[in-house]
Formats: structure tokens, C-alpha cells, sequence
């Protein structure tokens, strides 16, 4: 399956999910986990725009700030400020305005775990 009909798909089983908490073991407790991987694959796809300045898992290695190892509340905080002026910049003003709310938590959400998820990988080795 291509990459947009997987999102599409993501963006209905995510709203599916928000209906209620499925039983444990159903077919919704299933399509909810693939949801979440599914959000969190499009917050990876929306992650790379970043990436060009930030680097790869945001850290970056010359004067962009790295947001690598903050959590999701504070990276979402920051683009949310920069969307709505609240924090001022040169750039990242008119990167964040092109982002819908959802855009903003899912790109925070990767970025704020993907440190977790390496540190965890790196531990099983």
C-alpha cells in the first residue's frame, strides 16, 4: 500500500480510536495499535522538512538549536509558539504556520520519543 492511503487510513483509525477505549485483544484493540504506529510513521514523513537544518533525529551539529532528547510537550510547546508569534524568530515563524495543529503533535510526538526509541534499541544490543 502506498503512503497516502496508509495515512488516510492512519487519520480514520486514530478517529475511530478517540470513540472509546477498545476491549483488549478486539479487532478496534488492534487497528488502534496500528494507528499509533501509523501516526507515528507520519510524524516521521513530516519530520524530514526539519531535518534539512536540525539534522536527523534533531540533533543538530552546527549553530540550528537541537531539540534531540526534549520531550514531545516541549517541542510541540515551541512550534506552537512559533505558529502564533508568541516566540519570536527568523524562520521558524513561517515553517510552523504551515502546519494544522495535528501536523504539529504528531511531528513533536516522533521527535520527542525517537530519542527514546534509539536509546532503547542501542540498550539491546
Amino acid at each position: 500500500m502506498s503512503l497516502f492511503p496508509r495515512l488516510m487510513l492512519a487519520v480514520c483509525l486514530s478517529s475511530m480510536a478517540s470513540l472509546g477505549d477498545p476491549v483488549p485483544g478486539s479487532c478496534a484493540a488492534r487497528q488502534a495499535g496500528q494507528s499509533s504506529r501509523d501516526a507515528r510513521a507520519r510524524g516521521q514523513v513530516l519530520s524530514l522538512s526539519c531535518s534539512g537544518c536540525h539534522g536527523p533525529e534533531g540533533r543538530s551539529s552546527g549553530i540550528i538549536p537541537s531539540f534531540y532528547g526534549k520531550s514531545p510537550e516541549y517541542i510541540e510547546s515551541a512550534l506552537r509558539d512559533f505558529k502564533t508569534g508568541a516566540r519570536t524568530s527568523t524562520v521558524m515563524g513561517r515553517h510552523a504556520k504551515g502546519y494544522s495543529d495535528e501536523e504539529i503533535h504528531q511531528i513533536a510526538e516522533y521527535f520527542g520519543s525517537v530519542w527514546k526509541h534509539r536509546t532503547y534499541q542501542e540498550g539491546r544490543r
